[in-house]
């Protein structure tokens, strides 16, 4: 099984960090590039995937607060991308990995079930809702999609409590769980590039060996 590698790419607003996943991904289809997992932030933004959003401020709304609005091909519904998260999008194939669909979602949720658990913060999944819990609490949203088994989009894990983008939305269509974050729940101030080889580490072992292998081929997930 091929190696993977991770790269630190900084601060990369959401339409730049877009066109360069669909480009990548490409490229990995047609074996001109090797596969890689990039870890980031985003300049703030809200982004939706393919449903409809109801209720859904609009751009210019958004722009009065500096927040960009862009609709995906991944799934779910709304989020929130910005500063005091970090981010990690998998551009991987999926299905030579023996993975699917959900055995990548599966691993990269555990992957922040994993990280967070050395940082002494329990961590679970909610069973019907993607993404990674802690007390009842979304910390991490999670949206993939697939071209020929090969991911876009990804993770995002709340750092900081400093994430007042998300008072424009009903993060991810939730209505009875709230937001919380690494700080809030642990004490710790942590940025997204410290804690970047940290959370990479864990996303390499479990991308390599998942322990889920189901092999949907659902072109997305939300």
């Amino acid at each position: 099984m091929k190696d993977l590698t991770w790269s630190w790419i900084g601060r990369v607003p959401y339409r730049q960090a877009l066109d360069d996943q669909h480009q990548r991904r490409d490229a990995v289809i047609n074996g001109e590039e090797k596969e890689i997992i990039w870890m980031l932030e985003h300049e703030p933004v809200i982004t939706t995937g393919r449903r409809s959003v109801p209720g859904l401020v609009s751009k210019e709304h958004l722009l009065k607060y500096g927040i960009d609005q862009v609709q995906t091909e991944r799934g779910g519904l709304a989020t929130y991308h910005g500063p005091g998260q970090l981010i990690a999008y998998p551009i991987i194939d999926c299905w030579e990995r023996g993975m699917g669909a959900r055995g990548a979602v599966h691993a990269m949720e555990q992957s922040v079930i994993d990280w967070l658990d050395s940082l002494r913060i329990q961590a679970v999944r909610r069973p019907g809702f993607p993404g990674v819990w802690v007390k009842g609490n979304k910390i991490c949203a999670i949206g993939m999609h697939f071209k020929k088994g090969v991911s876009i989009h990804g993770i995002a894990i709340n750092l900081s409590d400093q994430l007042e983008g998300f008072n424009f939305i009903t993060p991810c269509g939730i209505t009875d769980a709230g937001i919380t974050s690494v700080h809030r729940e642990g004490g710790l101030d942590i940025t997204a590039e410290t804690a970047a080889p940290l959370l990479a580490t864990h996303i390499v072992r479990n991308l390599l060996h998942p322990t889920c292998t189901m092999k949907t081929r659902s072109p997305s997930t939300g």
